[in-house]
């Protein structure tokens, strides 16, 4: 079987709190294997960055091997209705974690971890809001 190539190299939400939104995301991604591979402060607005352990975004890094951003902007926002960011976990143990951990740290239940059958067989996932509403998911497949 070949590699799966990346289809997103890279995504970001706006945050109002950065430091508030990389407390929630260190502690919702962790769970997946997720860990914060770099920060920045760039003239638009500071940043943090997640994938795997070791790795780095491009162009220092492989393209699409560390693809969630947050980014600090002052101005207002609101998520569009209907956006979510869903995250591969390993297993349901992982799902549930994530879920925990997210409510721990300020985010809101949004679906708790459970079987979705309307969304196919063996489609397990649990659903959060993050500190800024952003909704965020995290996805298993299979027993």
């Amino acid at each position: 079987m070949s590699a799966i190539r990346p289809v997103i190299e890279h995504m970001s939400l706006t945050c109002a709190d950065l430091g508030r939104a990389v407390r929630f995301y260190d502690a919702v991604l962790a769970p997946l294997g997720l860990v914060r591979v770099a920060d920045y402060d760039e003239e638009e607005g500071a940043s943090a960055c997640w994938g795997p352990p070791g790795t780095l975004p491009a162009p220092e890094g492989v393209p699409g091997a560390a693809p969630f951003w947050v980014q600090y902007r002052d101005a207002v926002f609101a998520p569009p209705p209907g956006t979510h960011v869903c995250f591969c976990a390993p297993d349901r143990a992982a799902v549930h974690a994530f879920h925990a951990a997210g409510l721990a740290a300020g985010g809101t239940d949004y679906g708790a971890p459970g079987l979705r059958p309307h969304y196919g067989p063996g489609y397990y996932a649990a659903f959060l809001m993050d500190p800024d509403g952003w909704r965020v998911e995290a996805v298993t497949y299979g027993a």
